[in-house]
């Protein structure tokens, strides 16, 4: 079955299948960059999208950023094999250490952890916002040659009380998602 927008996302309590046209497939990967791969590989697969579409949601780093943002690129920030190569790069790998999406704006850092301190290192990079998936999505969609966007609701502030703040407001970007997938079509 082939789609032309295939909208990937971590969790269905974050935007549900019934809620989104038809035509429009939506795939749940799971938290974590080892089940946004797999489940985007699979998915590329079965569908054959034309574009990917990533909405979720994110920790801000950047203090003046608040509701829906547009994700222009995304680096890996828990990729840390130092000395072997620079945080954020995987050593002896020759895929790139940074995708970008030409529609975006904000830089996103994915890592398998929940932010909740302070890391200088994200300063440094001048990320925006941190979520768990979007390096994995953007890297498989690199791989199969299809362009990819990326819509993040801020939830919390990636601080110690991130957990409790993202659980409490997670479902929060719905009529956002929405109102940008109706732009999107």
């Amino acid at each position: 079955m082939k789609t032309h927008i295939l909208i990937i996302t971590a969790l269905e309590s974050e935007l549900k299948q019934a809620d989104v046209p038809a035509e429009v497939k939506v795939i749940y990967t799971g938290i974590g960059k080892i089940n946004a791969a797999l489940a985007s590989v699979k998915a590329i697969h079965e569908y054959q999208p034309k574009r990917i579409v990533n909405f979720g949601t994110v920790g801000k780093i950047n203090p003046e950023l608040s509701g829906l943002i547009s994700i222009g690129k995304v680096i890996q920030r828990d990729m840390v094999a130092e000395p072997l190569a620079p945080r954020g790069m995987t050593p002896f790998c020759p895929n790139p250490y940074e995708y970008f999406s030409p529609d975006g704006e904000f830089i996103c850092g994915t890592g398998d952890s929940f932010v909740t301190t302070e890391d200088p290192w994200l300063g440094i990079q001048k990320v925006d916002v941190v979520d768990m998936e979007l390096f994995a999505i953007a890297a498989t969609a690199f791989r199969y040659n299809i362009p990819w966007q990326s819509f993040k609701y801020i939830t919390d502030d990636a601080d110690s009380g991130a957990g409790n703040e993202w659980q409490g407001k997670m479902h929060q970007g719905h009529d956002l998602y929405m109102k940008k997938l109706n732009e999107l079509l």
